[in-house]
């Protein structure tokens, strides 16, 4: 089972000492997180896109392009990619580069954000939310599994004979999460396609989390992916800890308090008992997360938000080496001592889904050692023959 952070970037002052970070110094924070987290050995770092104040991640392939030449190990991702808009051109080529360049130490997270006046910014409607996430993904994918791709379709200009470069890695497109907390529309994409469903229920109580994953896992088996407990489940969480549970809730307060998502709303009793924000010691947080899978099943990641509402950096720090060193470790080995031995422990590997997809005779064969020419699709031989058609799309027989 993996174990990360994930972060929304926000910018927000310090409710203990006033003090506001400028755009500058968050970002530059973010990245700090980023590589303790991967000193400290968590396995995923994931970024939000957000395009609006007082958040800063506009441009997540920037941070983790950067992040890939100075951490060894965590995976990169994103928390969430919009793909409601975004060009799915965009997207193709962008993450098809930060996969090469990580040498596929990288997934992504599909979603439509949060932020209803994001859609007009970049020429979009919000009535449209899902059809453009329907339509766009299924378009990304051809770009990545194509290498010539006519289309046509409602939202964008249509496409005669594009090629999206560079091409994915080893002819592998990257592992893809689809993120939604209330939509079981985004469920079946994710089911439909076989790719990870991500809830990230920080805000939700587990009966809701527990619904809307076993409709995924219902609609994975029903297209044919596998039984239902095989699919691939990430879920959020909140946490903050300190050695004494007291300690831990006397220091968080007024962080919460004054937090720009949940601020001067429930109180923070009442939070934590509602949702997966969990405040006290280590052991606490064990108890709260190695019980969720009593709800969801066995299930692949789970991320943790822990640097939002204006907590200090050191603070933050702290919290991933408490996080690391106290939680995981237990997490993992009681997570791993319950799984079935047919159920994935964590989501597939750039490598595991090469292998896959070679065994299945399914990656592009421009890509993976044959020589067929990705542009014409003709083969070393049919040029030798001159005698044969070159055939028309990829491997996949699109």
């Amino acid at each position: 089972m993996q174990f990360g952070i994930f972060t929304v970037g926000d910018v927000t002052t310090d409710p203990t000492t006033g003090r506001t970070p400028d755009d500058t110094e968050r970002v530059r924070a973010m990245l700090t997180i980023a590589k303790h987290a991967d000193e400290a050995g968590l396995d995923v770092f994931a970024t939000g896109e957000h395009h609006n104040p007082p958040f800063v991640p506009s441009s997540p392939t920037t941070m983790l392009g950067y992040l890939a030449g100075v951490t060894k190990d965590i995976v990169l991702s994103t928390s969430t990619t919009l793909i409601t808009t975004n060009d799915p051109v965009r997207l193709a080529e962008e993450y098809a580069m930060l996969q090469v360049i990580t040498d596929g130490r990288m997934d992504l997270m599909m979603g439509r954000g949060n932020t209803g006046p994001v859609y007009p910014w970049f020429g979009q409607d919000i009535r449209n939310g899902i059809p453009l996430a329907v339509e766009n993904y299924a378009l990304l994918r051809r770009l990545w599994t194509e290498d010539v791709v006519d289309w046509e379709g409602k939202f964008r200009t249509p496409l005669q004979g594009f090629t999206s470069t560079p091409r994915p890695l080893d002819g592998v497109p990257p592992f893809v999460w689809h993120g939604s907390i209330r939509s079981p529309e985004i469920a079946e994409q994710a089911a439909y396609y076989g790719d990870g469903f991500f809830h990230n229920n920080i805000f939700w109580p587990m009966s809701h989390t527990k619904q809307m994953v076993q409709f995924y896992r219902q609609r994975w088996e029903h297209h044919g992916h596998g039984p239902a407990d095989t699919a691939i489940v990430g879920l959020g969480g909140q946490v903050f800890m300190r050695k004494d549970s007291q300690k831990a809730w006397d220091e968080f307060r007024p962080y919460f308090d004054n937090a720009p998502v949940y601020g001067h709303g429930p109180s923070m009793e009442d939070f934590t008992r509602e949702t997966p924000l969990t405040v006290g010691s280590p052991q606490q947080v064990i108890d709260r997360y190695g019980a969720m899978r009593e709800d969801v099943g066995d299930y692949q990641r789970q991320l943790f938000l822990m640097d939002h509402a204006g907590l200090p950096l050191k603070t933050v720090l702290e919290q991933i080496d408490l996080l690391a060193g106290e939680v995981v470790p237990v997490l993992r080995r009681e997570a791993e001592a319950a799984r079935p031995a047919h159920v994935p422990s964590g989501p597939p590997t750039h490598a595991e889904r090469v292998a896959a997809a070679r065994a299945a005779g399914e990656t592009h064969a421009g890509h993976v050692g044959a020589a067929e020419d990705r542009w014409t699709g003709r083969t070393a031989e049919d040029d030798a023959s001159a005698q044969q058609p070159a055939r028309a799309g990829s491997a996949f027989g699109l």
